[in-house]
């Protein structure tokens, strides 16, 4: 045996005999992480009864999708042919899905905060043919919602665009499922979803919030959405825009719970990017313009334009100044 096979054989050995000493930690770790379990200043949910699967919940969303943009999300072919076949298998599937995941939902509800029994798989079961009854006239909605899409948006070249790429029609569709379940009562999943589509597309919809026909979202990253705001018909909101509650101590958070906290935007209003309005009291009339980076904590009656006033533009010309003007506001 050479002098350098002896040395890597060595070498392995002490290699070993570390790992060992690193594994045999372990046990003491796995002992520390269950009391841990124990302890009230901790979360955890160790119940014989499941909750809500997320996995399972976004796999909802992608059936869903499939459901109420029929032929766009699949790899093979729907014509009238198969139509009949292609829903009936997509919603028998959805159906059985989603009955449990609700169901779980309203159980692990019921046991955590130890409510009375409401028969929580029959009640699942009930809720999911009630959502999906509401499907068929969600597809009308959501329609009117890419048709906005497009007259809205110059730099829409179709339907099948909007459809296939807008992050904003996404997140609209995740919302007005999650709203349906909501209405519902159902617990947590509905959160989940809103949640998901804000992970992907930056838009944060809560699915508390009541939205009209024709709503459009154009960019919307950054976007925000409280829980009680309310959204008329045909409105507009670009990027970074946030319709949000006023700040309130942390001893008055539990009261303002169940009251309206997000502003009242009414029909055909439009509001620019980075734009702030705040406070349930504060009302958009209709037909009126919120200008870019505009705060409001007010109300606006209809048909009225707010805009910032505009700052002077400095040119500069090797760190020289050349000139300073106001600049031009069109009216």
């Amino acid at each position: 045996m050479t002098f350098k096979k002896r040395v890597d054989e060595d070498l392995c050995k002490t290699e070993v005999a570390h790992t060992y000493e690193f594994r045999k930690e372990i046990p003491q770790i796995v002992e520390q992480m269950v009391l841990s379990c124990s302890r009230s200043d901790c979360f955890d949910h160790i119940e014989p009864e499941p909750i809500p699967s997320r996995d399972l919940i976004i796999d909802i969303l992608a059936r869903l999708r499939r459901i109420l943009y029929p032929g766009y999300f699949i790899n093979s072919r729907v014509d009238q042919m198969n139509l009949p076949y292609y829903f009936g298998q997509e919603l028998t599937a959805l159906f059985e899905i989603l009955a449990v995941q609700i169901t779980l939902a309203i159980r692990h509800e019921c046991l955590r905060y130890k409510l009375p029994c409401t028969h929580c798989e029959e009640r699942g079961q009930e809720v999911a043919i009630i959502f999906m009854r509401a499907l068929p006239p969600l597809r009308t909605t959501l329609a009117k919602d890419v048709r906005a899409s497009y007259e809205d948006d110059p730099a829409a070249k179709g339907y099948d665009e909007i459809i296939f790429s807008y992050p904003g029609l996404y997140a609209i569709t995740v919302y007005r499922l999650a709203h349906l379940l909501h209405e519902q009562g159902v617990p947590l999943i509905p959160r989940i979803m809103t949640e998901y589509a804000h992970s992907v597309t930056g838009i944060d919809i809560h699915p508390g919030a009541h939205i009209g026909e024709g709503f459009f979202i154009d960019h919307g990253t950054g976007v925000v959405i409280g829980e009680t705001s309310d959204i008329g018909n045909r409105v507009r909101i670009y990027q970074g825009v946030t319709l949000g509650a006023l700040s309130v101590p942390s001893n008055a958070v539990e009261q303002l719970r169940t009251r309206k906290r997000h502003p009242t935007i009414e029909d055909d209003v439009i509001i620019y990017s980075g734009a702030t309005i705040l406070g349930g009291g504060t009302v958009i009339g209709a037909r009126s313009i919120i200008g870019g980076n505009v705060w409001l904590t007010e109300s606006v009656p209809p048909d009225t334009r707010i805009f910032l006033k505009k700052p002077p533009m400095i040119y500069k010309s090797k760190n020289r100044v050349v000139k300073e003007r106001p600049r031009q506001v069109k009216s």
